[in-house]
């Protein structure tokens, strides 16, 4: 068994690590309360632009003035906008959405190619040989939507270059404050959504529907991108809340277990004493 000093010195170890987990599950805490507002704010307005887009669908186009964004394509090369955190310490989140953009890279069997957000991602890909097309990090915990353009760039520009054919958003959906899910979903080509329901009132587009169309689809790529990043960093700060709470729980387990273990050691210690004083004593008389 340990010395008591060995203990002692091992318990305020424990301490000082209870203490800095509780912080940081304290500051989590905060960042996650304001990331979770950004993201429920930003939803109605991705939803309406989508129902817009499906209004602009419906309306009759030729094939000569298609928008790029719009043509499907023989898929021939696959690239993935892979959305992860530039920290650690939020339990599996970073590993889960590695695994699950690994996984999705290997079954589209083709050649494939990855824009990574956020440093995890971006060291896991290029550590396993990924076709790595660009890297984004650093955005902050509340970036702007300026911060996500040039992401958005990049894939608009390969796509309609036809430097690749379909590409992919992969990101950690914010569920609630205990659960967020690893999704992956199309980006372009944008396949406008079906209307649910009845159909919304009707539009009156000026100039006419290919002009506004032509402005409303860079747009509507640049804010999927931003939605996810949101999405991301409300996931990030949640898990790191969750972990850092288990992490501070543990250290208190710990903590009561070597504060039994110590009165233990110190109780044999002072009984060993005693015997070796009541030894003496008898050899005395």
């Amino acid at each position: 068994m340990p010395s008591t000093r060995e203990i002692r010195r091992r318990i305020r170890s424990v301490k000082s690590t209870a203490k800095i987990t509780k912080a940081m599950e304290m500051v989590a805490a905060s960042k996650m309360r304001r990331a979770q507002q950004r993201v429920i704010a930003a939803r109605p307005y991705a939803q309406k632009m989508r129902e817009v887009l499906a209004d602009l669908a419906a309306q009759p186009q030729s094939a000569e003035v298609l928008h790029p964004l719009l043509q499907q394509r023989t898929v021939q090369r696959v690239a993935v906008v892979h959305v992860t955190a530039d920290r650690g310490l939020c339990g599996g989140l970073n590993a889960n959405m590695n695994r699950r953009t690994s996984a999705f890279v290997l079954d589209q069997k083709l050649p494939s190619s990855l824009v990574t957000v956020g440093r995890r991602g971006r060291d896991f890909m290029v550590r396993y040989g990924r076709d790595v097309r660009a890297e984004f990090t650093q955005l902050g915990d509340y970036p702007e939507l300026i911060n996500v353009l040039p992401i958005a760039r990049v894939v608009m520009d390969d796509y309609m270059a036809g430097a690749v054919d379909q590409v992919y958003l992969a990101y950690t959906q914010f569920m609630n404050t205990v659960i967020q899910r690893p999704n992956i979903r199309l980006l372009l080509p944008i396949e406008p959504a079906e209307f649910e329901g009845r159909r919304p009132s009707e539009y009156i587009y000026e100039p006419g529907p290919a002009a506004v169309l032509a402005e409303l689809l860079p747009r509507f790529v640049e804010m999927q991108v931003y939605h996810a990043v949101l999405e991301s960093i409300a996931s990030e700060h949640s898990a790191r809340m969750v972990a850092m709470r288990s992490a501070t729980d543990a250290a208190n387990d710990m903590i009561t277990s070597l504060t039994l273990t110590y009165n233990k050691a110190r109780q044999e210690t002072i009984t060993k004493e005693l015997l070796e004083i009541s030894a003496g004593a008898a050899a005395l008389s």
